[in-house]
């Protein structure tokens, strides 16, 4: 069930992490040398709904400089992962704490603010 209040508190998060993410890339491009690190990470899922699949998915993927690259679906039951492009990963702990951030308000968003974390 979505929850209004989180649902809109994640749409606003996201255009401004849209806006901030364009200006950052537009800096980049526009000033001479350029402060990419390009980088494909793995990223366990705690998302498990086709619905929340697909919106982290299109989340990553308008946000600029990262890409949704696909999904790993295991056989055997285990959670599913992304593979994700990311421009500025300067390091692989930082890129993952970006994702999970954006998770978390997702699923805030799907669950309300009591979903089990784990």
């Amino acid at each position: 069930m979505i929850r209004l209040w989180y649902t809109l508190r994640y749409v606003v998060w996201l255009a401004l992490e849209v806006l901030r993410q364009s200006v950052r890339l537009g800096r980049d491009v526009l000033t001479p040398g350029l402060e990419i690190s390009p980088s494909i990470i793995e990223f366990p899922l705690r998302a498990s709904s086709r619905l929340e699949v697909a919106s982290i998915e299109s989340s990553i993927t308008i946000t600029p400089g990262t890409l949704t690259l696909g999904v790993y679906d295991p056989a055997d039951g285990t959670p599913k992962s992304l593979f994700v492009h990311f421009l500025y990963a300067h390091t692989h702990e930082g890129a993952v704490a970006e994702l999970q951030a954006m998770e978390e308000r997702l699923l805030k968003a799907t669950r309300g603010r009591e979903w089990d974390r784990s």
